[in-house]
């Protein structure tokens, strides 16, 4: 689509773009809720009705579970070879490149993403499903060993059995490939839940599952609220929860699978910090900290929000910062000039308000931002905002605030650097600035967070994405993710098999 074609477009142009927007998608079949209804989203761009989706209740999440359990118990799914599996895969990564435009506009309208950039990097999320194809021939889903107790072993990874993948409004479709993609290589079946805040581009995502004709049951797809997703975690039928939303619902979930001994995983918040080092350029640093400030309007769990520089240099970094930012276009997110949309709803909106007054009484100095642009509905639309003299102990240097605030903390050497990083109760997300690699790979060594980036804001789920602390438990994306959907099976014989397939019996 050209920029001209882009520019005329709003969220009534995908209005009627969805075929069962009202539906549930449970057992290979479009359904009506029995519990639920369906409800009307507000697109936080234009600040009007968009969409009525449906949202299931208690019955629905019962008939999903029961949909996944018997495709997994009883149907071929899991019966296949990673193999076979793979070429499902394949094709329902094709089917979400077919509705690249379609996602797109589905996610600016419904939480606000710029749909530019969301049209370009939609068929690189749709790539997860090749990525994971790929392993089909190359992971060692059986291996033989020599037992010490005689005889031959193998180690075999199974599926782990239905999982339970919930996601949050601000990356529904990148994190649903990300989950889906291993479950499903594994020989899983799911049930994939959508924020009742941003369900429309999963919806879509269910019509590429059902065009890609995967079996019955294998994914299901509903929308509910987080009373009933209480019902999904607890439920017997679930043999797994992968879950990505805020530390204190990961924790619920957490100590729910606890208490049924469920497997989890769990991708949790952020509070990151970016380190400048005394070698790198200011002007440099504050083109990427302003611009990883804006992606998605800060609402990211990885966002580099803690910005600990040495304290000298605070003066020229905030003034540099404040530049950039001043500078940011905030409007329409299907305006191709727009630098940064709207957060996601009226109420993420005005918990980023509330931190930013809370920030202001602390004592933190209020650089630039902290309201709405001129002429912007103030209910969604919020400058990127910066604060200075950000002390570590301050509640906005503490907490998660999803949207685009950052806290300039200053320090006086690289090791109080080091130290201020790592007091956090979070720890998923990193940054060092300096033009030694090496360097650069020591102080990596010493922060504790699941990723460490140099010199710009990175992480890599073809590798492994995770946290430490209160920022997760578990891994996603790579061989790790993979992992994370098997259960390791021993299997001792007197004598070696002559022959075996990937599938069992």
């Amino acid at each position: 689509m050209n920029e001209k074609a882009a520019a005329t477009l709003s969220e009534r142009d995908f209005l009627f773009a969805l075929k069962s927007p009202d539906r549930l998608y449970i057992g290979g079949e479009w359904v009506s809720p029995i519990s639920g209804g369906v409800r009307t989203l507000v697109s936080p761009g234009s600040g009007r009705n968009f969409i009525a989706v449906a949202h299931g209740g208690v019955e629905d999440v019962d008939r999903a579970v029961a949909a996944a359990r018997a495709a997994f118990d009883h149907g071929p799914w899991p019966r296949m070879t990673p193999a076979e599996r793979a070429s499902y895969l394949t094709r329902l990564g094709a089917e979400i490149v077919a509705r690249s435009n379609l996602m797109a506009g589905l996610q600016a309208a419904e939480m606000g993403a710029l749909y530019g950039m969301t049209a370009q990097i939609v068929p690189f999320f749709a790539g997860t499903f090749d990525f994971y194809a790929a392993m089909a021939g190359s992971f060692p889903f059986i291996e033989r060993h020599q037992p010490s107790v005689g005889g031959v072993g193998y180690l075999v990874q199974e599926p782990v059995g239905v999982c339970a993948a919930i996601v949050p409004w601000n990356g529904p479709l990148m994190l649903a490939c990300w989950k889906l993609a291993p479950a499903l290589l594994a020989g899983c079946t799911v049930v994939l839940k959508a924020s009742p805040e941003a369900p429309a581009t999963l919806v879509a995502l269910a019509e590429a599952v059902e065009a890609a004709g995967l079996p019955a049951g294998v994914v299901n797809v509903i929308t509910a609220d987080r009373e009933i997703s209480e019902r999904l975690v607890r439920h017997p039928g679930v043999d797994k929860v992968s879950f990505t939303g805020s530390t204190g619902a990961g924790k619920k979930i957490g100590a729910i699978c606890a208490e049924r001994v469920a497997r989890c995983t769990l991708e949790l918040g952020g509070k990151s910090p970016a380190i400048l080092l005394d070698d790198y350029d200011i002007d440099a640093f504050a083109d990427h900290v302003a611009s990883a400030a804006t992606l998605l309007s800060g609402q990211v769990c990885a966002a580099l929000t803690r910005i600990i520089v040495p304290r000298a240099k605070q003066g020229r970094v905030l003034d540099a910062i404040a530049a950039r930012f001043e500078a940011v276009k905030v409007g329409n997110p299907f305006d191709p000039s727009t630098g940064m949309g709207p957060l996601a709803s009226a109420a993420q909106c005005g918990r980023v308000e509330r931190y930013i007054e809370t920030g202001r009484k602390e004592g933190s100095r209020l650089v630039c931002g902290g309201t709405a642009p001129a002429g912007l509905d103030p209910r969604f639309y919020m400058a990127p905002t910066l604060f200075g003299d950000v002390d570590n102990r301050a509640t906005i240097a503490r907490e998660e605030i999803f949207g685009p605030v950052l806290s300039v903390i200053p320090v006086d050497s690289e090791d109080h650097a080091i130290a201020v990083a790592n007091d956090s109760d979070f720890g998923l997300n990193a940054t060092v600035f300096t033009h030694d690699s090496d360097h650069a790979f020591k102080v990596a060594r010493r922060l504790r967070s699941g990723t460490v980036a140099h010199n710009g804001f990175k992480t890599d789920f073809t590798i492994a994405f995770g946290g430490f602390k209160q920022s997760g438990v578990g891994r996603e994306g790579g061989v790790p993710g993979l992992r994370a959907y098997l259960e390791p099976k021993t299997v001792l014989l007197a004598d070696a098999v002559s022959h075996f397939t990937q599938a069992p019996a």
